[in-house]
Protein backbone atom coordinates (compact mmCIF):
# COMPACT_ATOMS: atom_id res chain seq x y z
CA UNK A 1 0.00 0.00 0.00
CA UNK A 2 1.04 3.64 -0.65
CA UNK A 3 1.59 6.14 1.56
CA UNK A 4 0.28 9.29 0.30
CA UNK A 5 0.12 11.29 3.48
CA UNK A 6 3.71 12.63 2.71
CA UNK A 7 2.50 13.71 -1.02
CA UNK A 8 1.67 17.37 -1.89
CA UNK A 9 -0.62 17.60 -5.05
CA UNK A 10 1.02 19.92 -7.52
CA UNK A 11 -1.25 22.99 -7.12
CA UNK A 12 -0.69 23.54 -10.53
CA UNK A 13 -2.89 20.40 -11.91
CA UNK A 14 -6.11 21.69 -10.43
CA UNK A 15 -5.74 24.83 -12.60
CA UNK A 16 -7.91 24.82 -15.74
CA UNK A 17 -8.43 27.38 -18.20
CA UNK A 18 -11.06 29.78 -17.87
CA UNK A 19 -12.11 29.34 -21.44
CA UNK A 20 -12.47 24.97 -20.70
CA UNK A 21 -14.61 25.83 -17.68
CA UNK A 22 -18.19 24.23 -17.83
CA UNK A 23 -19.77 26.94 -16.55
CA UNK A 24 -17.54 29.72 -17.80
CA UNK A 25 -20.52 31.38 -19.58
CA UNK A 26 -22.38 32.03 -16.58
CA UNK A 27 -22.40 35.16 -14.93
CA UNK A 28 -19.49 36.54 -12.46
CA UNK A 29 -19.72 35.06 -8.96
CA UNK A 30 -20.11 37.73 -6.33
CA UNK A 31 -16.63 37.38 -5.36
CA UNK A 32 -15.31 37.86 -8.95
CA UNK A 33 -17.66 41.01 -9.26
CA UNK A 34 -16.56 42.74 -5.92
CA UNK A 35 -12.77 41.70 -6.42
CA UNK A 36 -12.84 43.36 -10.09
CA UNK A 37 -14.18 46.15 -8.70
CA UNK A 38 -11.67 46.98 -6.14
CA UNK A 39 -9.29 45.96 -8.83
CA UNK A 40 -10.47 48.23 -11.72
CA UNK A 41 -10.49 51.14 -9.13
CA UNK A 42 -6.89 50.89 -8.59
CA UNK A 43 -5.86 50.24 -11.91
CA UNK A 44 -8.38 52.67 -12.99
CA UNK A 45 -9.73 50.62 -15.38
CA UNK A 46 -13.30 50.54 -16.52
CA UNK A 47 -15.05 46.88 -16.89
CA UNK A 48 -17.41 45.87 -19.47
CA UNK A 49 -21.49 45.13 -17.29
CA UNK A 50 -21.47 41.90 -19.27
CA UNK A 51 -18.35 39.79 -18.78
CA UNK A 52 -18.98 35.96 -18.58
CA UNK A 53 -18.04 34.14 -15.42
CA UNK A 54 -14.22 32.90 -17.57
CA UNK A 55 -13.98 36.57 -19.13
CA UNK A 56 -14.15 38.07 -15.41
CA UNK A 57 -11.51 35.61 -14.13
CA UNK A 58 -8.96 36.28 -17.12
CA UNK A 59 -9.75 39.91 -16.25
CA UNK A 60 -9.14 39.35 -13.00
CA UNK A 61 -5.98 38.20 -14.11
CA UNK A 62 -4.71 41.02 -15.87
CA UNK A 63 -5.67 43.56 -13.46
CA UNK A 64 -3.50 41.94 -10.75
CA UNK A 65 -0.77 42.09 -12.90
CA UNK A 66 -1.63 45.99 -13.35
CA UNK A 67 -1.76 46.52 -10.20
CA UNK A 68 0.96 44.25 -8.87
CA UNK A 69 -1.43 42.09 -6.86
CA UNK A 70 -1.09 39.07 -7.86
CA UNK A 71 2.69 38.51 -7.04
Amino acid sequence: MTDRSNEQADPRGAIKDPDEWVTGDEPPTAAQESYLATLAREAGAELPEDLTKSEASKRIDELQAETGRGQ
